[in-house]
């Protein structure tokens, strides 16, 4: 078994992970638009410098970075430092951080695969 930590963006990964599934909240902003809330920050991506993040981690991969307190990341169970393996089916293993960050603002609803340092296998 492989961890998912320390990966090299483009090789085959097996690990354990655990499925998410992220049911936005919908809220009206400022200008009165329907807007979505997930509550959480990502960090991390192929075109990023680890050397530069707040956070040391172990490779290129997208990190959730922030969980805000009693928001529907929370309540779905995701915890700072989850490493993004897939959302709604896309690989998350070889994305730029801008392109997380679009693809996870474009659905209202996001089924997730992430892996936790602290899960080990059987």
């Amino acid at each position: 078994m492989i961890s998912a930590y320390g990966h090299e963006a483009g090789k085959p990964l097996e690990c354990l992970s655990i499925e998410v599934v992220l049911e936005k909240e919908q809220f009206i902003d400022g200008n009165g638009l329907q807007a979505y809330r997930v509550g959480f920050k990502v960090g991390g991506g192929i075109d990023q410098d680890p050397s530069k993040a707040p956070y040391k981690y172990p490779d290129m991969g997208i990190y959730i970075t922030q969980i805000d307190p009693d928001s529907p990341a929370e309540k779905a169970g995701l915890r700072q430092h989850d490493k993004i393996l897939q959302v709604n089916g896309h690989d998350f293993t070889m994305l730029t951080h801008e392109k997380s960050v679009k693809y996870i603002k474009k659905y209202p609803v996001l089924h997730m695969l992430v892996a936790r340092r602290e899960i080990a296998p059987y």
